[in-house]
């Protein structure tokens, strides 16, 4: 459990952070991609960071137990399946990355998810027994 808390205390402040950045900025998403479109080597070197990340949460905690530290080991899996993808095919990724932020509704609904999950990692890693 000690574990499960310890990756959740890093994991889940930096997703609810990164969600709301997202939401924070969503005007300036479409530019962003712009610039990305421009240099895709992006999307290859960012898979790199995700994927070890991924790795090391996996590797200290691949538990399935029927309560809250198997959305530690989700987004573990998440992360390795993510950055290994990126690294792969970063050209495929990146046409399909960009047809989804500039779908109306995508980004948002994500970053919602991603401030809900965080939020609650946050709470079973910072708050009482």
């Amino acid at each position: 459990m000690q574990t499960s808390k310890t990756i959740a205390a890093l994991l889940g402040p930096t997703l609810a952070a990164g969600a709301v950045s997202v939401l924070l900025n969503l005007r300036s998403w479409p530019a962003l991609v712009e610039q990305v479109s421009q240099n895709p080597a992006i999307v290859f070197v960012s898979g790199y960071p995700l994927f070890v990340a991924g790795l090391a949460i996996v590797y200290f905690h691949n538990r399935w137990p029927a309560a809250w530290p198997a959305v530690v080991t989700l987004f573990g899996w998440i992360a390795v399946i993510s950055g290994l993808l990126r690294i792969l095919f970063p050209m495929q990724l990146f046409k399909y990355g960009a047809g989804a932020v500039q779908t109306p509704g995508v980004l948002p609904a994500v970053a919602i998810v991603f401030l809900a999950v965080g939020a609650f990692l946050s709470y079973k890693a910072y708050g009482r027994e």
